[in-house]
């Protein structure tokens, strides 16, 4: 089993001495409710790294909902026990006291990657993330940090924020894991019920579509949306909050696609809302 520490003094002496033994470190930031997505990020960190640190840290700066950070799964033995077949090394399961003592009064902000796709819908929430992830960032010291493709907007912005700031620290992407019916996997997930479970795959069934039209020469962005917006008038329980054809690096909108895009979208299942993306031209996914 990892060691398991809610101390940022206990965290920071245990990962200076890993690093002072000449041991490079990973990092996987969660905020738990761990499945097979996270599972495929910890081997990889393991993979690459001599010392594995996860964070467990459902933080609270990045819900714009009090309801929605109160139902977030917290399922902390099942999280350990994922962890230690990896194994990690150590698992940081701070409070929200020991992260955010005092009134946070100093934030990182990254507009403008976050003023659109799901930032559009969600005020507040990547300001959160970033802040959050920086001091993560600067108490572990990892060499490297992973995050998976499924949050395509976010992985976009800490990339940016560690480029723009000069952090030490190599940002890694890992692709999707994927349900064998193409849903991504998703702590929110839980929240389905058996109905909507079925219903949720609509969500990569578009994205599919897109690319499809995509490979068969169309390049009006706003011809696809349109035909993906025409798919879900016959589905009344669900509700798509937005489908976004995108450059990949900046995230802005592209009406004629000329080179390599995202795929981005974002639907509400009852209470629970699901993201997704997909690259174009068609990377290879983890299922």
């Amino acid at each position: 089993m990892p060691d398991l520490t809610s101390s940022i003094p206990e965290l920071v002496k245990v990962v200076k001495t890993a690093r002072d033994s000449g041991r490079s470190v990973g990092f996987v930031p969660t905020m738990g409710a761990l499945h097979a997505g996270h599972l495929k990020l910890m081997q990889e960190a393991r993979r690459e790294n001599d010392f594995v640190v996860v964070s467990i840290f459902v933080n609270p700066l990045q819900f714009d909902r009090k309801d929605d950070l109160d139902r977030y799964p917290r399922t902390l033995d099942a999280d350990m026990d994922m962890c230690s077949t990896v194994p990690v090394d150590v698992v940081f399961t701070p409070s929200p006291s020991e992260l955010y003592p005092h009134e946070q009064l100093a934030f990182v902000d990254v507009p403008d990657l976050t003023s659109h796709l799901c930032g559009a819908f969600r005020p507040g929430h990547f300001r959160g993330v970033t802040t959050v992830v920086a001091k993560l960032f600067h108490i572990v010291r990892p060499d490297r940090a992973y995050f998976g493709e499924k949050d395509a907007q976010q992985l976009a912005v800490i990339r940016r924020m560690v480029e723009d700031l000069n952090m030490p620290v190599a940002v890694v992407g890992i692709p999707t894991v994927r349900e064998p019916d193409g849903l991504a996997l998703s702590s929110r997930n839980k929240h389905l019920t058996a109905e909507q479970r079925q219903l949720a795959p609509l969500l990569p069934q578009i994205l599919r579509e897109a690319q499809s039209r995509l490979d068969k020469g169309e390049r009006s962005a706003s011809a696809i949306s349109r035909a993906i917006k025409l798919m879900f008038r016959k589905y009344t329980e669900l509700r798509l909050e937005y489908f976004e054809i995108v450059e990949p690096r900046t995230l802005k909108a592209v009406e004629h696609v000329d080179g390599p895009v995202l795929i981005a979208g974002a639907m509400w299942v009852g209470a629970t809302r699901l993201i997704d993306n997909m690259s174009w031209p068609v990377e290879t996914e983890t299922n």
